[in-house]
């Protein structure tokens, strides 16, 4: 395995790349290859280093923890001379000091638990599995081999209350042991990385940051149910993820801790990387075995359930990154261990990307439990631009939308459940005031009705009546009777699916007219969009005292729909205006409004 001396970590946060991030990793490379020190010094990326907004771009050196900020690609060339070729500290780059906060008024105790996104900061190279063995990597699987049986393993993750992270939340040691009991072999093991959800990273996060840990947890697995062969089966959309898995297997293969005979045993098992072409149903545990085998990614029936006859007809068990990824922790420190965090019912940690209208967006990775509020705005920092929360959007497609008004609900998969949403596999999008809860669901449905594979006809047709009827109430076309057809269908395409991705396409309309039903009467009967988001249901008008007759607006127009002497206040034609919005854009006075 190589080895550097020093590494160097880049701060690549959205806010850092906006500041260019990426050019310094360039420009970082060339200057080290330049000076040649390219094999002695390593350029690796990491999520967050300290605050993006104040000192980004950031760069933080390895083993000196040299903490360097506000850089720009001029700077490098003088960095990389003095740091790594002189070794001196370059003062005037480094970040401010944190200021020392007394102990009356420190901030209270992070709400974050790191145990599935524990290496992914930048703690360890991926690509390097003497990094990941460093910090216990691998001992997980010793301690299984040489001091467990299969029971043993089985019992001790039932124990540990881990429920599968992919969404349904059903027990993992009641999947393994049922895979276990399974009389027929061959038996096979199988990742989920199909990871679909729109705006949800967090298993790309795992892979590409510490692919071993997930790797490990496999092994661990198919040992426990009595597998020899094993898929990890990731969209062709993640290539840095599924380059990162190769090099991680063929590493694992090298020092026996994958292949045969694993660490000296009588224990075989080797696995491979199948790549999916990014059809959202192949994250239907049926779908994604049809699509290993070869065929089209359409779900069956079930029973009989993959732990009896799965891939290739034969028992099989399927768990995502995320789960997998906790059982190293599991098994090294103990059922107990995990089941301290949590609930009752729901043990551990959720890793969760939040995105949408909150200042913070990003991965976390909480306790169950936790509270929305805790989420929005002690670890979110907020709503943006401090405007008013109007909801939360959990689970993706299949999830439903949470009210401002149940901000206090507990995160776990019951209470989720009872208020009409879902845990999926992580998504939570954050929805401020200016949100149009009809738009929301259409959005989602446009997305299920484009995705679905079309092999039912309640999700094939539903959706797209479903779709159908939500278009038009957007387009200001909603007819008296709408809300009930769509609760009509709704319940039919639920019902009546094969599969979780049919089940669950009507959640985010029936949440939202559990919720926000005056929003869906308004456009319908008043023809409005409350949230002024509806292009058809709102029209921009010039308040005649605040023009001054720029004539910004009007030259920046494409249709040309605003007339108007110059320093006389304008007009604008509604019957020609197409609501772009450009002329409130380019307004300098404020005086064009949204009605």
């Amino acid at each position: 395995m190589p080895f550097f001396r020093s590494h160097i970590l880049v701060s690549v946060d959205p806010e850092c790349l906006n500041k260019g991030a990426l050019g310094i990793i360039d420009k970082l490379n060339d200057e080290l290859s330049a000076q040649g020190l390219i094999d002695e010094v390593q350029v690796l990326e990491t999520s967050r280093i300290g605050d993006p907004k104040l000192l980004g771009p950031d760069i933080l050196v390895y083993p000196e923890g040299a903490h360097y900020t506000n850089l720009s690609v001029d700077d490098i060339p003088y960095l990389v001379t003095e740091h790594f070729l002189k070794g001196r500290i370059v003062e005037k780059f480094q970040a401010p000091p944190k200021p020392q906060v007394d102990d009356e008024v420190k901030p209270p105790q992070a709400k974050e638990i790191r145990v599935v996104l524990r290496n992914s900061l930048g703690r360890i190279d991926p690509m390097n599995i003497e990094d990941y063995i460093a910090v216990d990597g691998y001992q997980a699987l010793a301690k299984a081999l040489t001091s467990m049986t299969p029971e043993d393993v089985v019992n001790e993750v039932l124990n540990s209350g881990l429920r599968g992270r992919g969404g349904a939340g059903f027990p993992t040691g009641k999947k393994w042991q049922l895979a276990r009991q399974s009389k027929e072999t061959p038996k096979y093991l199988i990742c989920n990385a199909d990871e679909g959800d729109p705006g949800a990273f967090m298993n790309r996060r795992v892979l590409e940051s510490d692919p071993h840990a997930v790797l490990e947890g496999m092994v661990i697995a198919a040992y426990a149910i009595g597998s020899s062969q094993g898929y990890v089966y990731c969209r062709a959309e993640y290539p840095d993820a599924i380059k990162t898995l190769n090099v991680a297997i063929n590493q694992a293969r090298e020092l026996g801790l994958i292949g045969k005979n694993i660490l000296g045993t009588d224990f075989s098992f080797d696995l491979e990387i199948r790549m999916g072409a990014g059809a959202f149903v192949c994250g239907e545990e049926t779908a994604l075995m049809a699509s290993i085998e070869g065929f089209r990614g359409e779900p069956r029936p079930r029973p009989p359930f993959p732990a009896v006859k799965g891939l290739w007809g034969k028992p099989s068990n399927i768990n995502n990154v995320e789960t997998y990824a906790n059982i190293p922790q599991i098994i090294l420190k103990g059922a107990e261990w995990f089941g301290s965090m949590g609930t009752e019912t729901s043990k551990g940690t959720k890793t969760f990307a939040l995105a949408g209208d909150v200042k913070k967006t990003g991965l976390i990775e909480v306790p169950f439990g936790i509270t929305l509020r805790e989420i929005v705005y002690e670890i979110g920092g907020g709503i943006k631009d401090d405007k008013a929360l109007k909801a939360i959007q959990t689970g993706g497609p299949a999830g439903g939308t949470i009210p401002a008004s149940q901000v206090d609900l507990k995160v776990d998969y019951e209470t989720l459940k009872a208020a009409g949403s879902f845990m999926g596999s992580g998504g939570m999008i954050i929805l401020d005031e200016d949100t149009c809860m009809v738009d929301i669901a259409r959005f989602f449905m446009e997305f299920t009705q484009e995705e679905s594979c079309g092999k039912c006809v309640p999700c094939r047709v539903g959706t797209r009546r479903i779709l159908d009827i939500l278009e038009r109430i957007c387009e200001g076309k909603g007819e008296d009777g709408d809300i009930e057809r769509l609760e009509a269908l709704c319940a039919e395409v639920k019902a009546g699916s094969l599969c979780g991705l049919g089940q669950g396409a009507p959640n985010p309309v029936v949440s939202t007219l559990k919720h926000f039903r005056d929003e869906y009467e308004a456009h319908i009967y008043e023809k409005r969009c409350p949230a002024k988001v509806c292009r058809a249901l709102i029209q921009y008008v010039i308040v005649e005292d605040t023009c001054t007759g720029c004539t910004v607006c009007a030259r920046n127009c494409p249709v040309n729909c605003i007339s108007g002497e110059r320093r006389q206040p304008h007009h604008i034609d509604p019957d020609i205006c197409i609501r772009c919005g450009i002329c409130a854009q380019v307004c300098n006075f404020n005086a064009i409004e949204v009605r």
